[in-house]
């Protein structure tokens, strides 16, 4: 059997980058079951030998009630594990001790890594690696993951399947060692077990039973020191991590460096510099996308339409033949150029650490949308894809914020609709005009953000966020995971592409595509001053946003789309397409996140919108 690793560890310590380094592209993405958590999962390959690696959330306590703490304890429990692998801060050691003093309870061997010691030692931090590893009783390994430095030896640890479970032993109260003890004793769990049912921390494997005679020692412990449980368990973890950290780090006079922190974090110049980038971002995707989407679409017009429909095929055959090429051509030609170069943008921006930055400038204008700074990063993560946007607001510390981050995130144009923007507006109208759309859909993202702020229910708290290091991206990591968010649209939007456009060949070949758009061509005509085969896209795009795109090129049997819609007809397509109902993977992620009942008042809130401005852009432009 394969043996089996995981790591685990803090925020921003770069376990991700560590997991992307050992295991390449071979990764799989999947919920754990029961949550809505995203687990990691590679192979490496070592030394003809291979193991499995899996990357866990990041998170700073065992104890918390968070999704992803509790997911983290669960698994820990749960799995057959061979080896925990510590990822820790080397700059902020004390801090991830902590953590690191909690999986040590777990009682599994344990291997630690002391990332990022490069910049410890810049900021003027020495760590004794060797002096650590003797008091934790298990292997440190000090390492840049930047650089792959170190890395190797991760894999030559788990393969061997030697590494101990740690000595270290945290100096607890008398009255919890007594109280863990007793419960271990008469129950049969094990320590991490009794100390979470002191916490009054919900784990599967601990009884009602035990947290009822657990809750009546916490409450004599609380009587005696006038501090419950929790609070004296967490003061006795943090003492030692502090003494640990102190035992083991000698100073030197930290390396001179220059501060980008402070031009990226002033209103002058970190705003014009956001501002900046996100419109450069923009603009270059419209330019290389439409650059990529014009030689792809003349590549395969020349080498694969054009013969197909040349062999004079039947006329069955050549619909159904024709149908699917033109789905391929649409898919690949049309959207994938866009939206690999958006991921690429957004993994940019993650990797260099500017998405904190960019938060915490914007901290001050959320708080006008009901939001603070972090909930920047959603909003900016929908510009790829709005799953993600929306699972990422469980990062938001109120549901008051979480609902109205997902309000504004499914209104942002992602990926998928900047391919219908670009591909449309961009490429048959102009940039102005494409960027006009942008406008529009960020003013009516501030006034429903503003409206929002004042009706929605709830508290709004302050911002603490951690500021990540800037960091000069490596290529090869970005394009791997731009890559990795990609495949999504490969593996799932190719495919429901392929099938519609197959269906539409056959409705096409049978006359009912005909037949609905006769039914909804005087509606849709007269409200949106669109032809019904343009409707019909447009009731695609909720399968996938760049399916409106692509179907209204099957549906209008040409790429050149200015030879059969007018520029106000193709601007009004790509603006009710910008705004309107979200697309199915987004409804289920809104209904798990934020519930039934919101999901469907922000589709139906989306659904109007877009028509109804639509409908008013009509008008103006009779």
């Amino acid at each position: 059997m394969m043996p089996r690793a995981v790591l685990i560890g803090n925020p921003s310590v770069g376990k991700s980058l560590i997991f992307n380094q050992l295991t390449g592209l071979g990764v799989e993405v999947s919920n754990y079951p029961g949550t809505t958590v995203g687990v990691m999962h590679g192979v490496v390959r070592y030394d003809d030998a291979e193991f499995s690696l899996v990357d866990l959330p990041g998170i700073y306590s065992l104890s918390g009630d968070s999704i992803e703490e509790k997911m983290v304890r669960e698994y820990l429990l749960a799995e057959e594990l061979d080896l925990l692998i510590a990822v820790l801060d080397a700059k902020h050691l004390e801090r991830n001790l902590y953590l690191l003093l909690q999986v040590a309870e777990i009682k599994k061997p344990l291997l630690v890594i002391l990332n990022m010691m490069d910049e410890a030692e810049a900021a003027g931090k020495i760590i004794d690696t060797v002096d650590l590893s003797r008091k934790l009783g298990v292997p440190v390994i000090g390492s840049v993951a930047t650089s792959g430095k170190n890395l190797d030896q991760i894999a030559r640890f788990v393969l061997a399947n030697d590494v101990p479970v740690p000595t270290l032993v945290v100096p607890y109260d008398h009255h919890i060692e007594a109280a863990v003890h007793s419960l271990q004793k008469y129950y049969g769990i094990s320590q991490s077990e009794a100390l979470w049912a002191l916490e009054n921390v919900s784990v599967s494997t601990i009884t009602p039973e035990i947290h009822e005679n657990a809750l009546v020692i916490a409450e004599e412990i609380e009587r005696r020191h006038m501090m419950s449980p929790e609070q004296i368990i967490a003061a006795n973890r943090h003492n030692l991590a502090k003494q640990l950290a102190a035992s083991v780090t000698s100073t030197a006079p930290p390396r001179r460096r220059r501060d980008f922190d402070a031009l990226l974090t002033r209103g002058f110049p970190g705003l014009p510099i956001l501002a900046l980038i996100m419109v450069s971002i923009l603009l270059i995707v419209f330019t290389l996308g439409g650059i990529l989407e014009e030689t792809i679409v003349s590549l395969m017009t020349t080498y694969i339409s054009d013969p197909f429909h040349a062999l004079d095929l039947d006329p069955f055959v050549d619909t159904l033949g024709g149908a699917v090429i033109l789905a391929l051509m649409s898919g690949l030609g049309i959207a994938f150029p866009y939206v690999f170069l958006f991921y690429l943008f957004i993994s940019v921006l993650e990797d260099t650490g500017y998405l904190t930055r960019a938060a915490f400038l914007a901290d001050r204008g959320m708080h006008k949308l009901g939001l603070h700074g972090q909930g920047l990063i959603p909003m900016v993560l929908s510009f790829g894809c709005s799953v993600p946007a929306i699972m990422s607001t469980r990062l938001l510390p109120t549901r008051r914020e979480r609902v109205i981050a997902s309000v504004l995130v499914t209104m942002l144009p992602c990926s998928a609709r900047t391919v219908v923007i670009s591909g449309i507006v961009a490429s048959f109208i102009g940039f102005g005009a494409a960027l006009s759309i942008y406008a529009i859909v960020f003013v009516l993202v501030f006034v429903v953000g503003c409206i929002l702020s004042r009706i929605t229910a709830g508290e709004q708290y302050g911002m603490i966020l951690e500021m990540a290091e800037l960091r000069r991206p490596i290529a090869s990591h970005v394009v791997r995971k731009a890559w990795m968010r990609v495949r999504e649209f490969i593996y799932i939007a190719m495919p429901l592409l392929l099938v519609s456009s197959i269906f539409l060949g056959l409705f096409e070949y049978y006359g009912l595509v005909a037949m609905f758009e006769e039914f909804i061509d005087p509606i849709s005509t007269a409200v949106l001053g669109l032809p019904g085969f343009a409707f019909t896209a447009l009731m695609f795009g909720i399968l996938r946003k760049e399916m409106a795109f692509e179907t209204l090129a099957v549906m209008a049997g040409t790429t050149d789309l200015a030879a059969v819609l007018t520029s106000g007809q193709l601007y009004i397509f790509a603006l009710v397409c910008a705004l309107f109902i979200p697309c199915i993977s987004t409804i289920a992620v809104l209904m798990r996140e934020t519930g039934v009942r919101y999901a469907a008042m922000i589709t139906v809130f989306t659904l109007c919108l877009g028509i109804g401005l639509g409908a008013l852009t009509h008008l103006i432009l009779l």
